[in-house]
């Protein structure tokens, strides 16, 4: 083979250009005994890929038969059938609601109290938002301050570019 194809191949080799049959011109050119001085390098590595490819795995694979998820499925049963068993005796979408008239004279006081608890605490956040309503216009009249006070600056300026004080 010429010295200059080998050298061509090799370039399209490394830039993994090379089809099917040329990669065999290489590995029958780098088998020889007698190679380039400048190529011996590449030698090795096509000598390495000739042995490899004829290498083969003999070794067994062990295959698991056994499954180890058998526990985890019954788990999984046990945890639906509790939970189905749970929903049919407790029933939670059951309205449980009762009238003030059924409620124990004990519960009827508790209920008053919490009433007076709750109805005291709406009327301090109604204070509480009465002082935010308060404070939100007081905010709004200063944002409408500046904004009047910018136009005032900028009509200052303007009399001053018309009006130069020096």
């Amino acid at each position: 083979m010429v010295f200059n194809d080998i050298e061509k191949l090799i370039e399209r080799y490394e830039n993994a250009e090379t089809t099917i049959q040329e990669e065999e011109q290489l590995k029958r050119y780098f088998s020889q005994e007698t190679v380039e001085p400048h190529l011996e390098v590449y030698k090795p590595m096509f000598a390495y890929f000739a042995q490899t490819q004829n290498e083969q795995f003999t070794k067994d694979v062990p295959l698991k038969t056994k499954k180890t998820y058998v526990l985890y499925q019954w788990i999984s049963v046990a945890a639906v059938v509790v939970i189905m068993l749970g929903l049919v005796f407790t029933n939670p979408f059951e309205s449980s609601q009762r009238t003030f008239a059924e409620l124990t004279p004990q519960e009827q006081q508790d209920y008053e109290k919490a009433m007076q608890a709750f109805n005291l605490l709406s009327s301090n956040f109604k204070k509480g938002t009465d002082n935010i309503t308060a404070i939100s216009r007081v905010s709004e009249a200063f944002d409408q301050g500046q904004e009047k006070f910018n136009r005032l600056n900028e009509f200052d300026n303007a009399t001053d570019r018309i009006f130069k004080y020096e």
